[in-house]
C-alpha cells in the first residue's frame, strides 16, 4: 500500500505537534498510534535528524510506512510501548530513558472508517467487526449478538455515555441477530427518542462504545501512556491526542499527577511525604477554526503535552 497520510488519514493538530516535540528533533521519537504516518511525516519534514520508531497494531497502517531510512515502523499495542522500545532498540532494563518524545493519536484513522470492511462506520453497509487488528479475538459483532441485555446497557453506558443506553441495549438484544453496520445503526436510531436523531446520528455514541470495548482501547491508554512516560528522557515530551472525554480524563488525570510534587500540608519545614514531581505541565491544545473548516473530523481532538523532569 502506497498512499500519502493525507489520503490515509489527515493528521490532526500536525503543527503544534511538531512545535512541542522540537526538543527531540536530533534524537527518537516513538509515534506509538502510526496510523497514516502523518504525524510522523510532518516531523521528519521539520527535522532532517529526527529517527521515528512507529508502533500501530493496524497491519495496514505498517503496510503504508514511508520508504525513509529514518523511520522504522513495527505491528505492536502501544500498551506494550515499553517492551517494544527495549527489543527494537536493544538497550538493557537498567538503562535510563533513552526517548526524546512520544506521540499517541488516539482513536482510529479515516482509512479505518472509510473502509467499510472494517466495520467501524454506521453510514457504510459491512460486517460489525471493529477490530483494530489481529490481535483482537472478539469482534464487535459478538458483543452486539451475545451480551446479554443488562451487560450491553452497562457497555453502551460506561464507553459511550450514552443516555438512551437502556433503549438500545433492550432493541439490539430484540432485534437479534444483527449482521451488518447499517442494520445496527437502524435499530439504534429506531430506539431513541426523536430529539435525540435529531442531535447528530443517534448510533454514534453507541458505536463509539462498542469499538472501546472490543478493543480494550482504555486500558491500553492507562498502561501505555504510564510506560510511555517511564521511556522519556529528563527534557522528553509527550504529546496525546484524544478524541473524547472518557480518552482525554485518563491523559488528564496521569499528567496532573506526575506533575504533582510535595503534598504535604502547609507549613511543615521538612517534607515528609518525599514525592517530587516527574512531569511538567505544558499545556492543552485544540484545532484552529480553519483546521476544523478543512477537517471537520479534528474538531473533537485535544491535545495535552508534558515534559520528563529530572528526578
Amino acid at each position: 500500500m502506497d498512499q500519502t497520510s493525507n489520503s490515509y488519514h489527515q493528521p490532526v493538530l500536525a503543527e503544534a505537534c511538531v512545535e512541542m516535540l522540537a526538543p527531540a528533533a536530533s534524537g527518537l521519537i516513538v509515534d506509538g498510534t502510526f496510523g497514516g504516518g502523518g504525524h510522523s511525516r510532518a516531523l521528519l519534514s521539520a527535522y532532517p535528524q529526527v529517527r521515528i520508531l512507529g508502533i500501530d497494531r493496524d497491519p495496514d497502517a505498517v503496510a503504508n510506512a514511508p520508504d525513509d531510512p529514518r523511520v522504522h515502523v513495527v505491528l505492536g499495542n502501544f500498551s506494550e510501548i515499553e517492551r517494544i522500545v527495549r527489543d527494537e532498540l536493544e538497550f538493557p532494563p537498567d538503562v535510563p530513558g533513552t526517548v526524546g518524545g512520544v506521540l499517541l493519536d488516539l482513536g482510529i484513522s479515516s482509512h479505518q472508517v472509510d473502509t467499510a470492511e472494517r466495520g467501524f462506520s454506521y453510514r457504510r453497509t459491512g460486517p460489525i467487526d471493529m477490530r483494530m487488528g489481529s490481535d483482537v479475538p472478539v469482534s464487535a459483532g459478538d458483543l452486539v449478538n451475545e451480551l446479554d441485555e443488562a451487560e450491553l446497557r452497562e457497555l453502551i453506558h460506561r464507553y459511550g455515555e450514552e443516555r438512551h443506553a437502556g433503549r438500545i441495549a433492550h432493541a439490539i438484544v430484540a432485534a437479534r441477530p444483527i449482521h451488518d453496520t447499517t442494520a445496527l445503526a437502524e435499530v439504534i436510531a429506531n430506539a431513541v427518542p426523536a430529539a435525540a436523531r435529531r442531535a447528530g446520528h443517534p448510533a454514534r455514541k453507541t458505536f463509539q462504545a462498542l469499538r472501546i470495548a472490543t478493543n480494550a482501547e482504555l486500558d491500553a491508554l492507562s498502561t501505555g501512556l504510564a510506560s510511555a512516560i517511564d521511556l522519556l528522557r529528563p527534557g522528553g515530551r509527550i504529546c496525546v491526542i484524544s478524541y473524547h472525554s472518557l480518552e482525554d480524563r485518563i491523559v488528564k488525570r496521569t499528567i496532573v499527577h506526575g506533575a504533582t510534587g510535595c503534598i504535604c500540608p502547609p507549613g511543615l519545614p521538612v517534607c515528609g511525604c518525599g514525592r517530587s514531581a516527574s512531569l511538567r505541565n505544558l499545556g492543552r491544545f485544540k484545532p484552529s477554526e480553519s483546521e476544523i473548516a478543512a477537517n471537520p473530523r479534528s474538531r473533537s481532538a485535544v491535545m495535552r503535552v508534558a515534559e520528563k523532569v529530572a528526578a
